[in-house]
């Protein structure tokens, strides 16, 4: 039986299909999209259209993220975003030991896994300033591209705005001074890893596994390699939470 994972993020939805415990296909819509085009309203309640987004009724089908209690519950186990992303991080890299940095478009996941079980978490779904958001909304304001701002890392400018939304007139601030764009890169970088050490305090000095869009970022990995002693980028950070539905669903 084939299995279907689907993690409805806030921005995008992230699809993978899996056979035999092998990834045969992998896909992102916007939230938007699926909403408005594989999805039907019944009953008070949002059903996926399986057969829209081109797959066969008979899978065994999970989901998790921000829109899971919305899917039909009679086609889909509902799973929490962090026992997805343990599951996914588990299955992407085979460990049992590690902690999990899990850094989302609109939250922050800390989770601690020893022998492959959950047994401490730290969470931030308060602030953008933490997320994937912020990036976006400093990459926008640089006019550079996402994957261009996240390879900076030497020589930070001073950025000590803790709001996202301050943090775009400061920067603005900095460019009228002239100062580089690398620098200005490496401060919005470095800002962003400031913000996350809180919730990685006491998780420090460990083996660091990296999930979520912002886990491709050079930048963030290079700084938190002076907190942990091996940091592991997964190779699909995005698709993780689809991954680990899968791996769940293969229990079944």
């Amino acid at each position: 039986m084939k299995i279907l994972g689907i993690d409805l993020g806030s921005r995008e939805v992230k699809i993978v299909l899996m056979d035999k415990n092998s990834i045969i296909h992998k896909q992102k819509i916007s939230t938007m999209t699926f909403y408005k085009n594989y999805c039907l309203y019944k009953n008070g309640k949002l059903e996926v259209d399986i057969k829209n987004l081109g797959f066969s009724e008979d899978v065994v089908a999970v989901s998790t993220g921000y829109g899971r209690n919305n899917t039909d519950i009679s086609k889909f186990r509902q799973i929490t975003e962090i026992k997805a992303h343990v599951y996914g991080a588990i299955y992407q890299t085979d460990l049992k030991e590690f902690i999990l940095l899990d850094v989302g478009g609109q939250d922050v996941k800390v989770i601690k896994v020893e022998k492959g079980l959950i047994t401490d978490l730290e969470m931030n779904d308060k602030c953008a300033a933490s997320c994937g958001r912020y990036l976006e909304n400093m990459s926008m304001v640089l006019e550079i591209p996402l994957e261009k701002l996240t390879e900076y890392f030497e020589a930070p400018v001073e950025l000590n705005s803790t709001c996202s939304v301050f943090s775009e007139s400061e920067l603005i601030g900095k460019i009228a001074e002239g100062v580089s764009m690398e620098r200005l890169c490496a401060g919005v970088n470095y800002s962003l890893y400031r913000k996350l050490r809180p919730l990685l305090f006491k998780f420090k000095g460990k083996r660091l596994v990296m999930s979520g869009g912002v886990a491709k970022s050079k930048s963030l990995a290079y700084y938190l390699t002076k907190d942990f002693d091996e940091v592991i980028m997964l190779k699909e950070p995005q698709f993780n939470g689809a991954i680990g539905c899968c791996s769940y669903g293969s229990l079944f």
